[in-house]
Protein backbone atom coordinates (compact mmCIF):
# COMPACT_ATOMS: atom_id res chain seq x y z
CA UNK A 1 0.00 0.00 0.00
CA UNK A 2 0.68 3.64 -0.42
CA UNK A 3 2.42 5.13 2.70
CA UNK A 4 0.83 8.68 1.94
CA UNK A 5 -2.62 6.49 1.84
CA UNK A 6 -2.04 4.68 5.29
CA UNK A 7 -0.24 7.18 7.89
CA UNK A 8 2.19 5.75 10.23
CA UNK A 9 2.28 6.25 14.24
CA UNK A 10 5.57 8.17 12.84
CA UNK A 11 4.26 10.53 10.69
CA UNK A 12 1.51 11.20 12.89
CA UNK A 13 3.77 11.80 15.88
CA UNK A 14 5.38 14.10 13.65
CA UNK A 15 3.21 15.70 11.76
CA UNK A 16 1.36 16.46 15.21
CA UNK A 17 4.93 17.86 16.84
CA UNK A 18 4.79 20.26 13.78
CA UNK A 19 1.52 21.54 14.37
CA UNK A 20 1.76 21.80 18.23
CA UNK A 21 5.10 23.56 17.47
CA UNK A 22 3.54 26.02 14.65
CA UNK A 23 0.47 26.57 17.34
CA UNK A 24 3.16 28.01 20.37
CA UNK A 25 5.12 30.21 17.33
CA UNK A 26 1.96 31.49 15.32
CA UNK A 27 0.69 32.10 19.63
CA UNK A 28 3.59 33.89 20.79
CA UNK A 29 4.38 35.84 17.30
CA UNK A 30 1.67 36.16 15.36
CA UNK A 31 -1.62 35.63 17.58
CA UNK A 32 -0.97 38.88 19.70
CA UNK A 33 -0.39 41.53 16.94
CA UNK A 34 -3.01 39.82 14.85
CA UNK A 35 -5.73 40.30 17.81
CA UNK A 36 -4.04 43.66 18.89
CA UNK A 37 -4.93 44.63 14.76
CA UNK A 38 -8.49 42.95 15.19
CA UNK A 39 -8.59 44.52 18.77
CA UNK A 40 -7.46 48.28 17.24
CA UNK A 41 -9.78 47.99 14.07
CA UNK A 42 -12.84 47.05 16.49
CA UNK A 43 -11.85 50.07 18.42
CA UNK A 44 -11.94 52.21 14.77
CA UNK A 45 -14.51 50.99 13.56
CA UNK A 46 -16.57 51.78 16.95
CA UNK A 47 -14.92 54.81 16.88
CA UNK A 48 -16.28 55.58 13.39
CA UNK A 49 -20.59 54.39 14.56
CA UNK A 50 -20.10 56.62 17.19
CA UNK A 51 -18.57 59.81 15.26
CA UNK A 52 -21.25 59.19 12.68
CA UNK A 53 -24.13 58.74 15.38
CA UNK A 54 -22.73 61.82 17.08
CA UNK A 55 -22.88 63.95 13.31
CA UNK A 56 -26.60 62.06 12.98
CA UNK A 57 -27.28 63.91 16.64
CA UNK A 58 -25.34 67.30 15.20
CA UNK A 59 -27.47 67.32 11.81
CA UNK A 60 -30.74 66.77 13.40
CA UNK A 61 -29.54 69.45 15.68
CA UNK A 62 -28.78 71.51 13.20
CA UNK A 63 -31.96 70.58 11.39
CA UNK A 64 -33.99 71.43 13.89
CA UNK A 65 -32.11 75.25 14.14
CA UNK A 66 -32.47 75.64 10.62
CA UNK A 67 -36.21 74.83 10.52
CA UNK A 68 -36.30 77.42 13.74
CA UNK A 69 -34.31 80.07 11.91
CA UNK A 70 -36.75 79.60 8.76
CA UNK A 71 -39.97 79.83 11.22
CA UNK A 72 -38.25 83.50 12.51
CA UNK A 73 -37.16 84.63 8.97
CA UNK A 74 -40.87 84.08 7.99
CA UNK A 75 -42.27 85.64 10.69
CA UNK A 76 -39.99 88.45 9.98
CA UNK A 77 -40.48 89.23 6.49
CA UNK A 78 -44.63 88.78 7.12
CA UNK A 79 -44.03 91.44 9.83
CA UNK A 80 -41.95 93.52 7.06
CA UNK A 81 -44.65 92.81 4.60
CA UNK A 82 -47.36 93.84 7.14
CA UNK A 83 -45.28 96.88 7.78
CA UNK A 84 -44.97 98.24 4.34
CA UNK A 85 -48.37 96.77 2.89
CA UNK A 86 -49.82 99.28 6.31
CA UNK A 87 -47.31 102.42 5.17
CA UNK A 88 -48.36 101.84 1.59
CA UNK A 89 -52.07 102.30 2.89
CA UNK A 90 -51.02 104.93 5.11
CA UNK A 91 -49.22 106.51 2.29
CA UNK A 92 -51.99 106.17 0.06
CA UNK A 93 -54.45 107.86 2.29
CA UNK A 94 -52.38 110.41 2.90
CA UNK A 95 -51.99 110.95 -0.66
CA UNK A 96 -55.75 111.21 -1.29
CA UNK A 97 -56.87 113.00 1.49
CA UNK A 98 -54.35 115.65 -0.28
CA UNK A 99 -55.51 115.66 -3.22
CA UNK A 100 -59.00 116.14 -1.98
CA UNK A 101 -58.19 118.87 -0.29
CA UNK A 102 -55.65 120.23 -2.91
CA UNK A 103 -59.06 119.59 -4.95
CA UNK A 104 -61.72 121.19 -2.93
CA UNK A 105 -59.26 124.55 -2.93
CA UNK A 106 -59.01 124.28 -6.61
CA UNK A 107 -62.27 124.14 -7.10
CA UNK A 108 -63.04 127.16 -4.13
CA UNK A 109 -60.87 129.30 -6.08
CA UNK A 110 -62.37 128.64 -9.27
CA UNK A 111 -65.53 129.25 -7.57
CA UNK A 112 -64.32 132.52 -6.23
CA UNK A 113 -62.78 133.62 -9.39
CA UNK A 114 -66.30 132.61 -11.49
CA UNK A 115 -67.94 134.61 -8.68
CA UNK A 116 -65.60 137.82 -9.63
CA UNK A 117 -65.84 137.64 -13.27
CA UNK A 118 -69.79 137.20 -12.86
CA UNK A 119 -69.95 140.41 -10.73
CA UNK A 120 -67.05 142.19 -13.01
CA UNK A 121 -69.66 141.11 -16.00
CA UNK A 122 -73.08 141.98 -14.37
CA UNK A 123 -71.07 145.90 -13.62
CA UNK A 124 -69.92 146.20 -17.25
CA UNK A 125 -73.30 145.29 -18.07
CA UNK A 126 -75.18 147.50 -15.80
CA UNK A 127 -72.63 150.21 -17.02
CA UNK A 128 -73.41 149.36 -20.72
CA UNK A 129 -77.08 149.52 -19.79
CA UNK A 130 -77.03 152.68 -18.03
CA UNK A 131 -75.19 154.25 -20.80
CA UNK A 132 -77.41 152.71 -23.32
CA UNK A 133 -80.62 153.44 -21.24
CA UNK A 134 -78.87 157.79 -20.92
CA UNK A 135 -78.13 157.41 -24.84
CA UNK A 136 -81.75 156.32 -25.51
CA UNK A 137 -83.23 158.95 -23.19
CA UNK A 138 -81.16 161.57 -24.56
CA UNK A 139 -82.42 160.59 -28.37
CA UNK A 140 -85.82 160.45 -27.46
CA UNK A 141 -85.97 163.58 -25.13
CA UNK A 142 -84.56 165.73 -27.95
CA UNK A 143 -86.81 164.29 -30.19
CA UNK A 144 -89.85 165.43 -27.78
CA UNK A 145 -88.01 168.74 -27.28
CA UNK A 146 -87.96 170.04 -30.64
CA UNK A 147 -91.52 170.69 -30.98
CA UNK A 148 -92.65 173.79 -28.79
CA UNK A 149 -96.34 171.81 -27.76
CA UNK A 150 -94.87 168.73 -26.98
CA UNK A 151 -92.37 170.18 -24.30
CA UNK A 152 -95.41 172.04 -22.74
CA UNK A 153 -97.42 168.66 -23.21
CA UNK A 154 -94.33 167.12 -21.34
CA UNK A 155 -94.46 169.71 -18.64
CA UNK A 156 -98.17 169.55 -17.63
CA UNK A 157 -97.54 165.45 -17.53
CA UNK A 158 -94.32 165.51 -15.08
CA UNK A 159 -96.46 168.03 -13.42
CA UNK A 160 -99.74 165.57 -12.70
CA UNK A 161 -97.27 163.10 -11.73
CA UNK A 162 -95.35 164.72 -9.05
CA UNK A 163 -99.01 166.18 -7.50
CA UNK A 164 -100.21 162.39 -7.65
CA UNK A 165 -97.23 161.16 -5.52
Amino acid sequence: MNPLVLPSIGLVFWTTVAFVGLLILLRKFAWKPILASIHEREQSIDEALNKAELAKLEMARLTTQNEELIKQARAERDLILKEAKTLKDNIVNEAKTQAHNEGAKLIEKAKIEIENQKKAALAELKSQVSTLSLDIAERVLRNQLQDKAKQEDLVANLLKDVELN
